[in-house]
């Protein structure tokens, strides 16, 4: 085999960035500001601090300020799992005979298993430089819940976790290493929050969503002094923390001097593909350079591709701030599936905007779908895909598919989020052929598009 490019490329530990770069910066259009559930007024940074940490907020609101240095003490424990490889993908490109180059870059080095802790350490230290006790969380499957355990322990802060039911019960392991690491981990909705109670009196034997789980969260920190609610994804500061995936995936690629054409992220709430996307994006918004770039979704929660963009809550119980967002509404649950961390009824703010200016494009996919792509990219590149990084795996493998018939000699990039060691009941439900597809119809999501709050600005 001719292999010229190496399989794997790193950065050298002085080479990974000291700052994050802020996509919004660049955008003729801002996303929409959040606004105050009580006023629908923009909400200020004040009414902000009563639940998140005070620099956080900054870092939330800004719009214009391109690059934010990263604290020493968050660039050390980067050095511990970062940098990161970008890995040529020559074992699938030989199993699928295209012309097309295939690469991706490798988040999943690192005990948390996934690129959730790339922000989750920036937030705990914010937290531990604030003088708090602790944090609260919702999480999906289990990755950002794990990442946000590692690193409050490692900054001595208490952290409580409210998982998504259905995860809680597929994954249990996934919840032993929350708990190993200190954390106290809820099924959520519980009996143990207000909010929790209304909605299982609401939706009996409910499986739970992440806006459930959002809602017990906030509810838990505004209630206890000295806790503040982060989140894993979908708002700005998330964002930008993981813009560290997309500039050290560029700094590869000019280290092989090669530029890819095809960007492909998976879409849940938004946090690995506006990170892995950030620079590529900024450069096509600045006009040096174009990118095809595609979001792929599970089509059980398709936000972006059947979802309306509109104002909503960022939370099932309605206790949270509203963002305009491509949303299935606050009050959508989804199917149980093995969709994980893509299972939020919404999609960033900043990524939506992107997207209603057409800059970037989104397709949704079927579990029976990822799961094949899943075993295929396993069996060849010996690394087990988490099932959210699976959706970006199928999209690029149909990409890749197209350029053997039509014999383009693409560049296709895309961003492996982690990997799927705790989601063997997903892998066992597609190894014994029970994996279903799901796909609601446009009265399933009527239901949630009713509960959209009207809003006229």
């Amino acid at each position: 085999m001719e292999n010229k490019i190496p399989y794997k490329t790193y950065l050298n530990e002085n080479e990974i960035p000291k700052q994050w770069y802020n996509l919004r910066a660049d955008m003729k259009n801002k996303p929409a500001p959040l606004l105050n559930p009580g006023t629908l007024k923009p909400m200020t940074a004040e009414e902000l601090s009563g639940v998140f940490c005070s620099e956080l907020v900054k870092q939330e609101l800004d719009n214009d300020t391109a690059y934010f240095d990263i604290p020493e003490e968050i660039q050390n424990f980067y050095k511990m799992y970062r940098p990161s490889p970008l890995v040529r993908a020559y074992c699938l490109e030989n199993a699928l005979g295209t012309p097309a180059k295939i690469y991706y870059k490798f988040e999943g080095n690192n005990t948390s298993g996934s690129h959730k802790l790339n922000s989750a350490i920036a937030q705990a230290y914010y937290a531990k430089k604030q003088g708090l006790k602790g944090v609260t969380t919702e999480t999906g499957a289990g990755q950002w819940g794990t990442a946000l355990s590692m690193a409050c322990s490692y900054f001595g802060l208490d952290c409580r976790v409210y998982m998504v039911k259905v995860s809680y019960e597929q994954k249990p392991f996934r919840r032993e290493v929350m708990r190993t690491y200190g954390a106290s981990v809820t099924p959520s909705p519980s009996d143990t929050t207000n909010v929790g109670r209304k909605i299982l009196a609401e939706h009996p034997g409910t499986t739970g969503s992440l806006g459930c789980a959002i809602s017990e969260a906030v509810e838990a920190a505004t209630s206890n002094e000295g806790y503040r609610y982060v989140l894993g994804s979908v708002l700005n500061q998330v964002l930008l923390h993981q813009s560290i995936i997309g500039l050290e995936s560029k700094a590869a690629f000019e280290k092989i001097g090669v530029k890819p054409d095809v960007i492909i992220g998976c879409a849940g709430g938004g946090s690995n593909l506006g990170g892995l996307i950030a620079p590529f994006m900024g450069e096509k918004l600045r006009g040096e350079n174009d990118y095809r770039i595609i979001a792929v979704e599970p089509a059980s929660c398709p936000s972006f591709t059947r979802g309306k963009y509109a104002y909503d809550f960022c939370d099932t119980g309605m206790v949270c701030p509203l963002a305009k967002m491509y949303t299935l509404g606050s009050g959508f649950i989804p199917s149980p599936n093995h969709a994980g961390g893509l299972r939020y009824h919404g999609m960033s703010s900043t990524l939506s905007q992107l997207y209603d200016d057409k800059l970037m494009e989104a397709v949704s996919v079927e579990q029976t779908a990822v799961f094949e792509a899943a075993t295929q990219f396993a069996r060849v590149e010996g690394i087990l895909p988490a099932p959210e990084s699976s959706h970006a795996i199928r999209v690029a493998i149909d990409e890749a598919l197209k350029c053997k018939e039509t014999g383009e000699e693409k560049t296709i990039f895309f961003g492996l989020t982690g990997t799927g060691y705790f989601d063997m009941v997903a892998y066992q439900k597609y190894n014994d052929g029970e994996m279903t597809d799901y796909i609601p119809s446009d009265d399933d999501l009527a239901v949630g598009f009713a509960g959209l709050p009207k809003v006229d600005l």
